[in-house]
């Protein structure tokens, strides 16, 4: 039985790309009079972090220099912040998932690409205080894919790759797990296909939460 899960945020515990896409329109409509994009274009927009978010969505109408980058990023930064539960929540079967990882001891944690501030106003609002680690982009980490962030996690709860689970929806999930050296979870119920999870090399894919706990408790059959 694995002893730690570690979670990616937007796509898998939480869906956001509501948010994302609001907050995103808002920055490009008052920072570069542009937009809006699509919110299921934004489902491929994001996923390397607040940064490369803003810098895709620039190059979607042309304009990604640095100067229009840090004007649109003060002014997405500015909203997101100031209401980061705009129509986020956690997705069906999340909860019940995580109270039966606690009642078997099984450690969490969250990993997000996020800005950290945010990741932990979200986290602490929809979740309480159930995860053992939380954690979002900091400045003198490198972001996933970077397996900065997950070793950082083992290393404060005191757990072996071999005992840990990444679990996420896109590929940067993925070979943030396989960067790190532990297995990975590809989940179906957030913002990327099979298709890139499979190319990816996900060790599991699934479609629902509570398969999570079928796979670390070493219950999981593949057919």
């Amino acid at each position: 039985m694995k002893k730690l899960c570690i979670f990616d945020l937007d796509g898998t515990l939480t869906d956001t790309i509501t948010a994302i896409a609001h907050f995103g329109n808002t920055a490009l409509r008052e920072a570069m009079g542009v937009g809006p994009i699509d919110k299921e274009r934004y489902k491929k927009l994001v996923g390397d972090g607040r940064d490369k978010l803003i810098h895709r969505m620039l190059d979607c109408f042309g304009l990604d220099t640095e100067e229009n980058f840090e004007k649109t990023r003060r002014v997405y930064d500015f909203y997101y912040e100031a209401d980061p539960m705009y129509k986020t929540d956690a997705y069906e079967g999340i909860r019940q998932m995580l109270a039966r990882l606690g009642e078997l001891g099984i450690k969490t944690a969250v990993c997000s690409n996020k800005p950290d501030n945010v990741v932990g106003d979200v986290v602490h609002t929809i979740f309480g205080g159930g995860f053992d680690f939380v954690a979002g982009a900091l400045p003198e980490l490198p972001t996933k894919p970077a397996p900065d962030g997950a070793i950082r996690i083992m290393e404060k709860l005191g757990v072996s790759r071999e005992d840990t689970v990444f679990i996420g929806d896109t590929n940067v999930d993925i070979f943030t797990a396989k960067n790190a050296g532990v297995d990975s979870i590809g989940v179906l119920w957030g913002f990327r296909d099979r298709a890139e999870l499979e190319s990816a090399g996900a060790d599991y894919i699934i479609s629902e939460p509570s398969d999570i706990v079928k796979i670390v408790t070493a219950e999981w059959r593949l057919i």
